[in-house]
């Protein structure tokens, strides 16, 4: 518990939260810029007395259900109330994804991609949405059911989900999945659905159950990735990402250096993405 920067934090959040923003009236005749230290004690159930120690870092460590009432009550962000929650000593609560519905913002951006091999994945590796050429290039990764949504559940559980990489490249392939498994474990939680494709794999395959003790959450190694196309060979592709943090959904692009072989092939594949389908006979 860091008591200096919680009491730091505390008043600088109460007073930047106006009256009006939670119901209350403002007036002329306030004196106090933000909200009184009363009214956040009595927004979040606690006494003033408390509240105004914690201030004051005079306070006891507060428990997980005054922090989690204090964030509701000075109207945190999710990134300011896990912050809020380290000041105090205790780990953040996990984050509940959103769901599988793709943010509008993220499809206005994959609207302007459809002629660039891109899709946008879960935390734990589920394709949501991807563009024809992505398809193309990858397969329809958006077919899959239950636990074989998940990339990281194939991976380990159904040889073909390795065809789509070289043979050489399956260990780091392998190792950059299950970072991010952990990733999504250790934010989630144990009854999340990450728990759920973790349990299972730890049952059904001995080399996940291996990778999986290693703790390892490195996932540097994904930027650059090779794949292996049916009839194009292996394209050598760069693969940049941007997050939507709110829904913990990743877009991914993929792209080749120009002057290169793989742009070449990249390129027809992008020009007649239904010609290129994994499926089409060659």
């Amino acid at each position: 518990m860091d008591q200096r920067q919680l009491a730091e934090f505390l008043r600088n959040r109460r007073l930047a939260l106006t009256p009006e923003e939670i119901g209350l009236p403002g007036g002329p005749r306030r004196r106090t810029s933000g909200l009184r230290r009363e009214e956040v004690a009595a927004l979040a159930l606690i006494s003033t007395d408390y509240y105004c120690r914690m201030e004051q870092q005079r306070a006891s460590q507060p428990s997980v259900d005054v922090v989690a009432s204090l964030a509701k009550a000075l109207r945190l962000s999710l990134d300011e109330r896990d912050h809020l929650f380290r000041l105090a000593g205790h780990n953040a609560p996990a984050r509940t994804p959103v769901g599988n519905e793709v943010s509008a913002a993220m499809m206005r951006i994959l609207d302007r991609l459809q002629d660039t091999p891109a899709q946008v994945m879960s935390a734990l590796g589920e394709t949501l949405v991807q563009t024809p050429p992505a398809r193309a290039l990858l397969g329809d990764e958006t077919r899959y059911e239950g636990l074989s949504r998940s990339i990281l559940y194939r991976w380990f559980t159904d040889e073909a989900a390795r065809k789509v990489y070289p043979v050489e490249d399956h260990p780091k392939v392998g190792r950059s999945f299950v970072a991010g498994a952990r990733i999504a474990y250790v934010r989630d939680g144990a009854k999340s659905r990450a728990a759920q494709v973790i349990d299972s794999l730890l049952q059904r395959s001995p080399e996940f159950a291996e990778q999986w003790a290693q703790h390892d959450v490195d996932q540097s190694h994904e930027l650059n990735k090779r794949i292996v196309h049916p009839r194009l060979g292996i394209l050598e592709l760069q693969c940049q990402v941007l997050h939507d943090v709110a829904h913990l959904h990743t877009l991914l692009v993929f792209t080749a250096d120009p002057g290169t072989t793989s742009r070449g092939k990249l390129a027809a594949l992008c020009a007649a993405p239904d010609d290129y389908r994994r499926d089409a006979p060659c």
